[in-house]
């Protein structure tokens, strides 16, 4: 059926023709009726049904915080406290990660205490070591008004604090060394595995090592680390000759290191990577020369793993190179923390002391500027015990790195780490 819309514009010609059309319909209606017939009435088709999917509602928000329920202890009463939670697994049931988690936390409150800072407030939350529990902990302090989250510890755990804390902009300085969980919003104040292996290959190519081999742990972090060294290397135009995988039982790893001595044959490589730490790397070093790669011809080569005193123990070891942050800035650290709390701390203490120290060079900045993705990314970096370090938009860490050469004596520093991260002038 057609309908006619009538408007001012029609005119009267369109409303006559219109009115006599309607008078027809009515006449021929009467003509069928007074003849006895009547006319069956049209069948009209309903014009089709439209359907009509209303405008999409706007998704609100899965969490958002209320201002007037943020914390504030008594005696800051009347101030606008810079709120920094610190995400760590002080609850863990296992014991050495319950001691680096009150290393990191001593380490931020010796910060704290140096630098006297009494706008800055550090809320402490424990994660469990789970990510579970780092969600938890995260939803705890940004309730409480978390401005900045140092922590926490493990990838998993970053991964599950991170959605959160991004939800209200705020941003994340993680201890994990996992790359992966890096970026939109999560820094990592860690050492990062690909930053190790890249300046350790930098340096043994520029003295003309180009032939490489390696011994990998097996799991995640072997995987990790051989993906790192592979494009290192082939960055630097060498090659990795000879590898092998090795599990963490000493007798397991006799093999793999067989293995990788008989590929040796008349100075097939000129360095071998030995990514492990501790006493695992204790176990592994002294097969090669067991197998007769002797440290003297083929360049040992390691990881930040190895800035342990303990190793220049270790004759297999002697002669072999690492990178590390630069050394200076670490042992006036310890000889601080030491003095503070009478013993010294796992090595990776100082990240917690970094970590406060960088919250308080920011909160220095107006309060729209503190803790933004610009300020944090600034490109010059910042200075800690550690050396230089800074983040990079991408997620990904930049971090001074020197070489170090273990001795009889004591590891020492054959390349010093940069002091800047601007290139020289010449």
């Amino acid at each position: 059926m057609t309908k006619t819309v009538l408007s001012a514009r029609s005119g009267p010609t369109l409303a006559l023709k219109t009115v006599l059309l309607i008078a027809a319909i009515f006449t021929l209606s009467a003509c069928d009726t007074l003849g006895g017939k009547k006319t069956p009435a049209p069948q009209v088709t309903p014009p089709p049904k439209v359907e009509v999917t209303p405008p999409p509602a706007t998704q609100p928000t899965g969490y958002t915080r209320d201002p007037s329920r943020f914390y504030t202890p008594a005696y800051m009463a009347g101030e606008r406290p810079i709120r920094v939670a610190l995400l760590l697994p002080f609850n863990s049931p296992r014991d050495n990660v319950r001691t680096l988690s009150n290393a990191l936390y001593n380490a931020a409150q010796l910060a704290l205490f140096e630098f006297d800072t009494p706008t800055i407030l550090l809320m402490p939350e424990p994660t469990g070591g789970t990510a579970t529990g780092a969600r938890a902990a995260a939803k705890e302090a940004l309730d409480a008004g978390a401005d900045l989250i140092l922590g926490p510890l493990f990838a998993e755990e970053v991964s599950a604090v991170a959605p959160l804390a991004r939800q209200v902009n705020v941003p994340v300085v993680a201890f994990s060394s996992d790359s992966s969980v890096g970026g939109e919003g999560v820094h990592l104040l860690s050492f990062p595995l690909d930053e190790d292996v890249e300046r350790i290959v930098d340096y043994a190519t520029l003295q003309g090592m180009t032939r490489f081999a390696a011994l990998y742990p097996h799991g995640t972090y072997g995987d990790r680390v051989r993906a790192a060294f592979q494009q290192a290397v082939s960055a630097r135009a060498g090659e990795v000759v000879a590898s092998a995988g090795y599990p963490s039982s000493p007798e397991g790893m006799y093999d793999p290191a067989q293995r990788l001595a008989a590929a040796y044959g008349d100075g097939n490589y000129h360095a071998v990577l030995l990514p492990e730490g501790g006493s695992e790397l204790k176990s592994l070093a002294p097969l090669l020369p067991y197998y007769d790669v002797d440290p003297r011809e083929v360049k040992f080569l390691g990881t930040g793993l190895w800035d342990d005193p303990s190793l220049a123990r270790e004759p297999p070891l002697n002669g072999a190179w690492f990178p590390a942050p630069p050394p200076e800035g670490h042992d006036q650290f310890l000889i601080r923390y030491r003095r503070a709390y009478g013993e010294t701390p796992p090595r990776i203490a100082s990240l917690g002391y970094d970590a406060v120290s960088l919250a308080i060079a920011l909160s220095t900045l107006p309060e729209g500027e503190r803790f933004t993705q610009e300020a944090l990314t600034n490109a010059d970096g910042f200075a800690g015990v550690d050396g230089i370090f800074r983040f990079n938009p991408d997620g990904s860490t930049d971090r001074g790195l020197a070489i170090l050469e273990i001795r009889p004596t004591g590891a020492v520093v054959i390349d010093p780490a940069p002091s800047s991260f601007q290139p020289p002038v010449f």
